[in-house]
């Protein structure tokens, strides 16, 4: 039977390698940098307004959150990279959290988004490269498609999967999150995923 994604809760936040799950449901990682709009993502995903919180400044997801979908699996929140106006500190934080959440991995599924409008930054790449690290299947997700005009859609998607140096068989899904295009498509990709 597949995922019913709009059944979904909130189950834990995670601030220290000791408080994740791995009660070997599947883990579907969702990272991106922040104001790519990823809480928007899950929420779309999820079919709810509020689930992932979305915050009107950049930043706000500094821990690992955990939702379980339908029972079936988990849909991780990573924290979101770059933008952030936080202190070196709680930057260095996030960064010690994520490397010990991708060094114990056991990821079924890495979601990156990316903002469809831009080149994929350094950390986009990075974020990318830990994923091909664990060796999981990833899905990028090229989020903001309704803010580029169509002629612009092809030479956006063609500078992304060049940056993220993604081949043939790797997975380019353009998304938005504001009006739902890509959605289906995401969830048929996780589905069968497992």
């Amino acid at each position: 039977m597949p995922i019913n994604f709009v059944k979904a809760d909130f189950i834990r936040s995670a601030g220290s390698r000791e408080q994740f799950l791995w009660d070997g449901l599947p883990q579907f990682a969702f990272a991106g940098r922040s104001n790519v709009g990823k809480s928007s993502v899950i929420n779309r995903l999820l079919g709810r307004k509020n689930l992932a919180y979305v915050g009107s400044s950049p930043g706000k997801t500094t821990q690992v959150n955990y939702y379980l979908v339908d029972g079936k699996a988990y849909l991780v929140d990573l924290p979101g990279y770059g933008y952030a106006k936080v202190s070196k500190a709680e930057k260095e934080r996030w960064g010690r959290l994520m490397e010990s959440y991708f060094q114990e991995a056991h990821i079924t599924t890495g979601v990156l988004i990316v903002d469809a409008r831009h080149k994929p930054t350094a950390n986009d790449l990075t974020m990318h490269g830990w994923f091909r690290e664990t060796g999981c299947p990833e899905i990028v997700v090229a989020n903001k498609l309704d803010k580029l005009k169509k002629s612009q859609i092809d030479p956006a998607l063609a500078l992304i999967r060049e940056t993220l140096e993604l081949g043939e068989g790797d997975v380019l899904l353009p998304f938005s999150a504001e009006k739902g295009t890509g959605k289906e498509e995401l969830i048929r990709l996780l589905n069968a995923a497992i």
